[in-house]
């Protein structure tokens, strides 16, 4: 027996008590960033997803989809503005919004699901008004806060073997209109409500950087009480100050951990769940690491 055999075997090994501790629990994946626009990394994503909901963890996946709206809005003639690093949502971007989201990204990644031999399922946040908003500011258009999340079609769609595929567009419940929400946000909201073992944000950097111009500073492990002091130190800062109080309400609010993880490195759900060695950077409640 070739030594490459053996590694693969002491692979799979490793990998089962992490299957034990996943099976039958419930797993937030956020997907966007560069792992949306490589095809390679799709499909890595995609494989790793369904390699998770085979061996008995419920896996639902949260999508964004900024390039691909922005590719549309410039074929249309439509300006794209930026407001506090929001979408302005104006009523012709959010019908565009609608369109792209819950229509071209999210019944593509269904399908390259299914193809891959997984059993997906797509929903948008309006089905079964599974996530209801209200305006967040008017200086940002029909951009939404999530006011409830009814995780019952959600629920349906996991115990009878899906994968849900959600697109983050909400039912308006102070107007009769849609809006447009974050996808860390909803994701945050979604794994809440599903009482998740565990929330994965998928980014284009290796997580929480000490120097954020050097990658060997990654801070593997983080308590949520010592957040306000990295980022009142400027640790946490720009576009990783959004993620981070995603992360940190969702674990406040009884999910076990998040995880803020590298979308550009494949296979990088299955290195952080299955693995002794963990990837990016883990926020928890209690005393712990990426360890069992």
């Amino acid at each position: 027996m070739s030594f490459n055999e053996i590694d693969r075997a002491t692979v799979l090994a490793e990998a089962l008590p992490y299957i034990q501790k996943y099976a039958g629990k419930t797993v937030v994946v956020k997907y966007g960033g560069n792992a949306m626009v490589s095809e390679e990394l799709r499909h890595a994503v995609i494989s790793d997803i369904i390699l998770l909901s085979l061996v008995g963890i419920r896996v639902a996946m949260v999508h964004g989809g900024g390039p691909e709206i922005s590719g549309m809005l410039k074929k249309l003639d439509i300006p794209s503005k930026f407001v506090d690093g929001l979408r302005y949502t104006d009523e012709a971007t959010m019908d565009v919004v609608q369109q792209v989201l819950c229509g071209k990204v999210n019944k593509d990644l269904v399908a390259t699901m299914n193809r891959m031999g997984g059993k997906a399922l797509g929903l948008c946040g309006m089905d079964g008004a599974l996530f209801e908003a209200k305006a967040l500011d008017e200086k940002y258009g029909q951009v939404g806060e999530i006011t409830r999340v009814n995780a019952g079609v959600v629920e349906t769609a996991l115990a009878n073997g899906y994968i849900p595929v959600v697109s983050t567009v909400a039912q308006g419940v102070d107007a009769e209109c849609a809006y447009n929400i974050n996808a860390d946000t909803a994701a945050a909201k979604l794994a809440t409500a599903l009482g998740a073992e565990t929330l994965i944000l998928l980014t284009d950097v290796r997580g929480l950087l000490r120097d954020p111009k050097d990658e060997n500073t990654l801070i593997p492990d983080v308590h949520i009480s010592q957040v306000p002091e990295l980022a009142a130190d400027g640790i946490i800062s720009g576009g990783m100050i959004p993620k981070m109080e995603c992360c940190v309400e969702s674990v406040r609010s009884g999910v076990k951990s998040a995880v803020i993880i590298d979308g550009r490195v494949p296979h990088s759900i299955l290195i952080e769940l299955l693995t002794n060695a963990g990837i990016g950077t883990l926020l928890h409640g209690t005393e712990g690491n990426h360890g069992l």
